[in-house]
């Protein structure tokens, strides 16, 4: 069984695609980017606020599935410049108090509206 997972405090989908896809026991989370949800504005110019509005949408999404970063075992991180790296790793990874899920951190050379990172999630219940 598939359920669709909305909640109006995490950004519209800008494709055609689900913020979020509960099957089971496992929620697929869409890869989020830093709109500010409340504006519909490109929170840029800062890595670590960019990562920080990423972080926010994904607690928001999981939220409406009733999770948490708690349930998330496997996260994936696409970032346009490997250069900003570390600061996005600190943000990330103060988001996770231990037990860090698996993740693979990709450069790639282009993300939707121009932005600097994106993170998707897969997590359990």
């Amino acid at each position: 069984m598939k359920k669709v997972i909305y909640t109006e405090n995490a950004p519209e989908p800008i494709g055609p695609y689900s913020q979020a896809i509960h099957s089971g026991n496992t929620l697929y989370v869409s890869g989020q980017i830093a709109i500010n949800p409340e504006t519909g504005e490109l929170v840029t110019g800062d890595i670590r606020e960019e990562t920080k509005m990423v972080m926010r949408n994904l607690k928001a999404v999981l939220s409406q599935a009733d999770m948490d970063l708690s349930n998330v075992v496997k996260c994936s991180i696409f970032i346009a410049d490997m250069g900003q790296f570390t600061d996005i790793n600190e943000v990330y990874g103060g988001y996770f108090i231990n037990n860090y899920p698996a993740r693979e951190t990709v450069e790639v050379s282009c993300l939707p509206k121009n932005v600097n990172v994106e993170i998707s999630a897969i997590a359990i219940k």
